[in-house]
């Protein structure tokens, strides 16, 4: 875990995550990222110099059916507070809109849904567990499917809700995060579409590439991150 605090700690000094009198929701899937991002955050809170505020919020996808017990155990021992909210997401993505390619739908619902409970709980920012590959992952996939050079952003603004997304886990390896996640209470995702869909093709394609490759993804990441390496086409000339 002290790596993990330790780029933690890097990513929120280089982009200005925390602010003092911040009040953070974490967006808690139960997944080995979100448990090991609300350890992290809980830990930093006793050290760093910004005074701030935890809570989790947990949404429900499959219409209150799930059980968080040991979930919420787990925040009870680290004393931050759980809310779970339930919805149908899983309903409409999967049985109304039968859509073939769910994961964009799906991740829009549950995140209207956890914005819109961490501003009725009077949070100003919504932190989430996507990591290094996570971003890398994001960027081929835009590549491939939209033609964009894109990808998410460590700390965006969403102005219609007021609220500021941060992503503390920008610089964490997924390997790491899942070694330090082995005694952490980690819920099985229950999406049906798990493992079948184009992020997973996107790890494959890009675990692929390391194979032949070596440091492909480090590569990969410091371009993304480094604006003084871009050089493409500009529209001007």
């Amino acid at each position: 875990m002290q790596k993990i605090l330790g780029m933690l700690r890097k990513a929120c000094q280089s982009y200005n995550l925390i602010e003092d009198g911040d009040k953070i929701a974490v967006g808690l899937s139960g997944g080995k990222d979100s448990l090991a991002l609300l350890v992290a955050l809980k830990r930093y809170q006793s050290f760093s110099d910004k005074k701030f505020d935890l809570c989790a919020i947990c949404v429900d996808l499959s219409g209150g059916q799930s059980d968080f017990s040991q979930i919420q155990k787990f925040c009870e021992e680290l004393n931050v507070m759980l809310y779970i909210v339930p919805s149908n997401v899983f309903e409409i993505v999967f049985d109304i809109r039968k859509e073939k390619n769910p994961c964009s739908l799906c991740a829009n619902l549950r995140r209207g849904i956890l914005n819109s409970k961490a501003k009725e709980l009077g949070c100003n920012k919504v932190a989430l567990g996507h990591h290094r590959d996570d971003l890398i992952e994001t960027f081929i996939l835009s590549l491939f499917f939209e033609g964009r050079l894109s990808t998410f952003k460590p700390k965006s603004y969403l102005t219609r809700q007021e609220l500021s997304v941060i992503r503390p886990l920008i610089f964490c390896e997924e390997k790491d995060i899942a070694k330090v996640s082995k005694d952490f209470p980690v819920f099985h995702n229950p999406c049906p579409a798990d493992k079948h869909t184009e992020r997973q093709n996107a790890k494959d394609l890009l675990a692929l590439l390391e194979k032949s490759y070596p440091l492909s993804k480090e590569k990969l990441f410091a371009s993304i991150i480094h604006s003084e390496r871009y050089n493409l086409f500009d529209k001007n000339y």
